[in-house]
């Protein structure tokens, strides 16, 4: 069986300059074996699909502290599926409210993190969504 390291793309679009949070995770991620391809503050839509079907990965977290979360996920989302590249799982974070995060959750991003939320939650998260996308191949 081959072995597959997770790859994963995060990135900040939009103004929002808080960046601290996506660090942590970032760090907790490689703490826990994953590559870790950080765009950046600022990025588009456009520019954080292009850069995730470039490096080939398995999954998009976006950190939005900017209360644009309802036009930039499902921007992300859209873009996914017209680039053929729907597969790779898009998840976040940031300060969501419920319903939104209810919503969002609906339109098909597979999982928000609010504060509060431990590293090791979205780390085992991605795992366990990433195995079970593909289950051709192990995980680490």
């Amino acid at each position: 069986m081959m072995q597959k390291i997770i790859r994963v793309l995060l990135a900040k679009p939009g103004l929002d300059g808080h960046d601290r949070g996506i660090k942590v995770i970032a760090a907790a991620f490689r703490d826990a074996g994953f590559e870790v391809i950080y765009t950046g503050l600022r990025q588009t839509p456009e520019m954080i699909v292009n850069a995730a079907i470039q490096e080939d990965v398995d999954a998009i977290g976006v950190s939005i502290l900017s209360g644009a979360h309802m036009t930039l996920f499902p921007a992300i989302m859209n873009l996914l599926k017209e680039k053929n590249a729907g597969d790779i799982i898009l998840f976040g974070g940031g300060i969501i409210p419920d319903e939104d995060v209810v919503a969002l959750e609906k339109m098909g991003v597979s999982k928000l993190f609010t504060p509060g939320a431990r590293t090791d939650e979205a780390t085992e998260y991605l795992k366990n969504a990433i195995a079970g996308r593909k289950r051709d191949e192990k995980i680490m």
